[in-house]
């Protein structure tokens, strides 16, 4: 397993302020300034935005200043095309795979979500509940190449299935706890078609509910 170093956790902590919102999309991401909010140095903080842009959350470029990336719809249909691809397969492969202890592993974070609903109904919290839910059944699948490339775009699923859920909360929180928890039902089944179908289209409504919620000038 690799080493955590410094630049790991610089990547954590801009993440979390991402994720958080106190760097909107669009916002300025400064070396120096980020190195005196987060009390590390600056070769730690250029080595965390190193992270993060290989995650896709910034962009960077030769003589042009660092940013939050903005939302737009072809990162919304580039992004959630592969998901739906990468979702559909593990859950599919997850199924033969998949125990009891697994399945009360899922439906404990079903059950926080359906809690988180009825309470406070932040959205934040929600959606890492529902990332949480989703790594869960790449780790079940223990296929690490599939693994690899849900890593690749999680923190872009993530970020924007926050703005997904700010902008449009009500529809979101009305079927996360159902969808959810027919994909734990279908993964103790024997259907690998359903399973897989169902683990899509979740994905495909999550797509279609973002691009819907976006101003016209960035569809």
């Amino acid at each position: 397993m690799k080493r955590r170093g410094l630049g790991d956790d610089a990547a954590d902590l801009v993440r979390e302020a991402i994720f958080d919102g106190r760097f909107p999309p669009g916002a300025p991401l400064r070396e120096i300034e980020l190195a005196e909010q987060l009390g590390v140095s600056r070769g730690s903080v250029r080595d965390g935005l190193a992270v993060l842009a290989r995650e896709g959350l910034i962009r960077t470029g030769w003589h042009q200043p660092t940013t939050v990336i903005e939302i737009a719809s072809e990162d919304v249909e580039e992004v959630y095309a592969l998901r739906e691809a990468l979702d559909g397969l593990a859950a599919r492969t997850a199924q033969p795979r998949i125990g009891d202890s697994e399945v009360s592993q899922l439906l404990d974070l079903v059950d926080e979500m359906a809690a988180e609903v009825d309470g406070r109904g932040d959205a934040t919290a929600l959606v890492h509940l529902d990332i949480t839910f989703h790594d869960t059944i790449y780790a079940i699948a223990a296929n690490q190449r599939l693994t690899s490339a849900w890593q690749a775009v999680r923190s872009q699923v993530h970020l924007f299935q926050l703005r997904r859920v700010r902008d449009g909360y009500l529809p979101y929180r009305d079927g996360v706890v159902r969808e959810h928890r027919e994909i734990v039902e279908l993964l103790q089944g024997a259907d690998q078609r359903a399973v897989e179908e169902v683990a899509r289209e979740h994905v495909a409504a999550a797509r279609r509910s973002l691009l819907a919620s976006l101003p016209p000038t960035v569809r």
